[in-house]
């Protein structure tokens, strides 16, 4: 998993994952949840990158915005359902690790139009 600054959403999800297009083509993850995963994990030091998420967005429920449209960037996309965590955030957090995401492993989402992402870029609920 690497970080980035900025980038492409396809139809598949971000340019160069190994997604593929339909309802899970992106996972997006509340930057709000990782205290909570850090403390239920006791995993100070979990960072974004450990929970295998696409995108981590802030200042938005996305848990409120389930069926509905949003626009990432310039992309716009539907929020498909939760994500589930998997067995891997075990050997991500450490014991426990599964556990702690539960509730907290933000959502999957289709996209609908590509676009661009950056850090910084408005998250907000599209016009229905």
């Amino acid at each position: 998993m690497d970080s980035l600054a900025e980038a492409e959403i396809t139809e598949a999800g971000l340019a160069a994952d190994r997604s593929r297009p339909g309802k899970r083509a992106l996972t997006i993850i509340q930057a709000e949840h990782l205290p909570a995963i850090r403390a239920l994990a006791r995993a100070p030091c979990a960072g974004f990158a450990m929970l295998r998420r696409n995108i981590a967005v802030a200042g938005i429920s996305l848990a409120a915005l389930r069926g509905r449209q949003i626009s990432l960037g310039t992309a716009l996309i539907e929020i498909t359902g939760p994500c589930a965590p998997c067995s891997r955030m075990e050997e991500a957090l450490g014991p426990g690790g599964y556990s702690a995401m539960r509730g907290h492993g933000g959502v999957t989402a289709q996209v609908l139009r590509p676009g661009r992402i950056a850090l910084g870029s408005p998250v907000l609920p599209a016009e229905m």
